[in-house]
């Protein structure tokens, strides 16, 4: 079976940039593109992908949601470099990042890696629908992120690695950890909630008490917040999570157009674009471009080593032939 790995950008990037202390030459922050590269090599080393996609939020990539709900995200704490680097200003430290991340996507384009990013759109939505397309049919697809909302598209041929976690959640995982199939994953949290996203879920309830009271969701049929409300319609039972349920259903109807992944959130025109970006890609890996890239922005030593020789094949199999 063929792997293609799916990289969540900015989770792996801010990862690298907020613990990686390194600098250039001439003591400057660095540390989120050679961690990234670090992240990358140690990805392809264990995982031997046949193609590599990295799929970046766009540019205001949360609007839409945030029209559908204005305390979507809010809250976040601003993300920090290591402590390392408290002689920066909070005005240098934004200008590191932004130049970290943009300089990182100009060495990803001189390799055989996949990118994407579309205005108005979040990585979580692009990566969901890369996950179900007919290009990938018959492939393993290995998304990277320690974002648990990627628990609701695994499937039979996609799995989650969660790196910080060092955990890889196929669907039987998912089912013994949490007690519901990735089918009835987005119903499940609407009902719990999410405060990394500031979405409120029914007070009290976890998916250990989803797991108890709400049982059927850990089977493969789909279910709505219908049956939900139903099932606890018909409940002969005094327990207020029965009640709470019934009285929450319009925030639990809302969570679940917050969390449901892709179709909501993606036009036609950014899925025909993705789409186009993976099967007409034009695959390179210019080495003396990124060697001169790197020289310039003063890397100093960097074993990148496994990770050209994995390209090294990636790119060759992407200039075979085509029958």
């Amino acid at each position: 079976m063929k792997r293609v790995l799916i990289i969540d950008a900015l989770n792996a990037y801010l990862r690298a940039y907020i613990v990686n202390p390194s600098l250039s030459l001439n003591g400057q922050p660095i540390g989120g593109i050679k961690g990234f590269f670090m992240i990358l090599q140690k990805l392809v080393r264990e995982s031997s992908p046949d193609e590599v996609m990295v799929i970046w939020d766009g540019p205001d990539g949360s609007r839409k949601r945030k029209t559908m709900d204005k305390n979507y995200k809010s809250g976040r704490k601003p993300i920090k470099l290591n402590r390392a680097f408290h002689n920066l200003t909070d005005d240098e430290e934004l200008k590191n990042k932004i130049w970290q991340q943009t300089r990182l996507i100009e060495y990803l384009n001189e390799m055989p890696i996949v990118q994407a990013m579309i205005p108005q759109v979040e990585a979580d939505d692009i990566i969901a629908y890369v996950s179900r397309l007919p290009y990938y049919k018959g492939w393993q697809k290995l998304i990277v992120s320690n974002d648990r909302d990627f628990m609701q598209v695994c499937d039979e041929e996609t799995i989650l690695l969660r790196p910080v976690k060092g955990e890889y959640l196929n669907i039987r995982r998912i089912v013994e950890q949490t007690g519901v199939h990735p089918t009835n994953m987005a119903l499940a949290r609407a009902i719990i909630g999410d405060s990394s996203d500031n979405l409120p879920g029914i007070r009290g309830v976890g998916f250990g008490t989803v797991k108890k009271r709400l049982g059927f969701l850990s089977e493969e049929k789909t279910y709505n917040v219908d049956d939900i409300i139903e099932h606890c319609e018909s409940v002969e039972s005094n327990l207020k999570f029965y009640s709470n349920i019934i009285e929450g259903k319009e925030l639990i109807e809302h969570n679940y157009k917050m969390m449901q992944l892709y179709s909501p959130q993606m036009s036609i025109q950014s899925k025909i674009h993705v789409k186009e970006s993976i099967e007409n890609f034009d695959a390179t890996f210019n080495k003396t471009e990124i060697i001169g890239m790197m020289r310039e922005d003063g890397f100093g030593e960097l074993n990148w080593e496994d990770l050209k020789e994995k390209l090294n094949r990636i790119n060759y199999q992407y200039n075979l032939p085509q029958d």
